[in-house]
């Protein structure tokens, strides 16, 4: 074990040498422009819209909002003239022809390209399989590699397509990410304050107080994996003398979801509301749930207002405070709630359960909800978190020797989670991270998935802008325990805590 440990400790010593010098050689070579599809328009740089990629500032908070493009003036700042695909005239003559539109001067592509080193304090003996997780130290992992396509196809449309080509190294694990469009400004139509209803169509990430898909972070937001399982939860062939419960949800919040959307920022302000009706998505236990085993629809809804705290009242009210370096992130608090319902369909007699001798679908409803808050102290710090409840409808499923099921009512299954986490620009191009993650499920515990009751990661972390499109990004977990089989079947724990460092880059 000693041999072990000295020979990883040397590992990291010279995994870091190697990472240090790469990057006194990226620091040595000529600058150069962050040149992203939206930079190509613009012909500005990626730190218009981004204190820290993806994350967004202030402007581009706007900038999204406005349906990717400029707040104001847009037309003077467009350097890529787009392609008129129709002329004045048809838009008098509607609908007596096609009303006329446009599409970017030129294919609105960017690509992003992230690759990791593992480093690994502990893992179990060799020789014995992990549940779920396989520990190792790797000095690179090729992470994601991914194609995105933004853009607006005149002054309302806008339109959002991300796919993994390559995850984890391998095509095969890649897959559409969000894909969606959007149509800003329909409230006008009903003569409503500007931008108050917009719609979206397609599948997309909810409008989650914190992205999950587009976290800075290396890691994304533990409770927006969770998923909502029973103890003893029903397995996929049910037989004669079965005692088990039925809330097998798969749901969880961070994935993408397909469906409609409804929201609004009446005036470009700093109110925000949301409304979704979605499929539901996810997958538990290795057997479909969700969206592939009902046909119900679920609702999201979320609401927020952020308090700009600038002092002078013009920048209150800009689109990015002023100050005497400039403009920047408005001093500010964001507070907000959110709201998921929907319905977890047990088909018995189907294709989930087997025969059971039940003929009916059993509606389990479930929900999550939460609620979330954001200090910005300008460009140089961000403390932010949100706490969340989930809660699944339960029953019992007991089935005699003769095959023939019964159910009776259960208490529900419900978790609680968040996190909490907090950035500091030391300089706009050097950030030092912190975040508490944890997730409170007892029917977890009792499944063997983890230690304790609750589970709690601490992830301090850096993020170095090399450029304003090439950073350089570390994380070091101290995880929950996480549970695998000695030799004799007995179930074990370890902490796999990990330092993560890499680099990620956009073109």
């Amino acid at each position: 074990m000693n041999i072990n440990r000295s020979l990883g400790t040397r590992l990291m010593v010279v995994s870091l040498l190697g990472i240090i010098a790469g990057l006194a050689l990226l620091i040595v070579t000529p600058s150069g422009k962050a040149i992203p599809a939206f930079s190509r328009k613009y012909q500005t740089s990626c730190t218009t819209c981004h204190n820290n990629y993806p994350e967004l500032n202030d402007f581009g908070v706007a900038f999204k909002k406005r349906g990717f493009k400029f707040p104001t003036d847009d037309e003077t700042f467009v350097k890529q003239e787009p392609v008129l695909l129709g002329s004045k005239a048809q838009k008098e003559a509607f609908p007596e022809a096609v009303y006329p539109g446009e599409i970017p001067g030129s294919v609105p592509i960017a690509f992003r390209y992230e690759g990791n080193l593992n480093w690994n304090a502990s893992q179990p003996e060799p020789a014995v399989a992990t549940v779920g997780y396989v520990p190792r130290t790797d000095l690179f992992v090729p992470n994601t590699f991914t194609i995105i396509s933004a853009g607006s196809f005149g002054p309302n449309f806008s339109f959002w397509i991300d796919d993994d080509l390559s995850a984890g190294g391998s095509g095969a694990n890649g897959g559409l990410g969000d894909g969606w469009l959007k149509y800003n400004d329909l409230g006008r139509v009903f003569h409503l304050p500007k931008d108050s209803l917009n719609v979206r169509f397609g599948q997309f990430e909810l409008d989650l107080p914190f992205t999950q898909a587009r976290t800075p972070y290396l890691s994304g937001y533990d409770v927006f994996s969770q998923t909502n399982v029973a103890q003893n939860p029903c397995p996929g062939t049910i037989l004669p003398g079965t005692v088990c419960q039925t809330a097998n949800n798969g749901f969880s919040l961070g994935d993408p979801q397909r469906g409609i959307e409804i929201g609004g920022y009446p005036n470009d302000g700093n109110f925000t509301w949301d409304v979704a009706v979605v499929d539901g998505t996810g997958s538990a236990y290795g057997y479909p749930s969700s969206l592939f085993t009902r046909n119900t629809k679920d609702v999201y809804l979320r609401s927020s207002y952020q308090f700009n705290l600038e002092k002078d009242p013009e920048s209150r009210h800009a689109i990015r405070a002023a100050g005497p370096t400039g403009p920047h992130d408005h001093t500010s608090i964001r507070v907000g709630g959110f709201y998921y319902y929907g319905q977890n369909q047990q088909n018995f007699g189907g294709t989930s359960f087997g025969s059971v001798g039940l003929t009916n679908t059993l509606n389990e409803p479930f929900y999550r909800v939460g609620g979330d808050i954001r200090y910005k102290f300008r460009d140089k710090l961000e403390i932010y978190g949100m706490g969340m409840v989930g809660h699944d409808d339960n029953h019992f499923l007991t089935v005699d020797t003769a095959g023939v099921g019964t159910l009776t009512a259960a208490h529900a299954v419900t978790y609680t989670g968040g996190f909490v986490a907090g950035n500091y620009w030391i300089y706009p191009w050097l950030i030092a991270t912190m975040r508490y993650d944890f997730v409170n499920s007892p029917s977890d515990y009792w499944n063997l998935v983890s230690q304790g009751r609750t589970r709690n990661d601490i992830r301090p972390g850096y993020q170095i802008l090399l450029r304003a499109n090439i950073k350089i990004v570390g994380e070091y977990t101290h995880a929950w325990g996480v549970p695998y089989q000695d030799a004799s079947g007995n179930t074990l724990y370890y902490r796999p805590n990990t330092f993560i460092t890499g680099i990620d880059y956009v073109f």
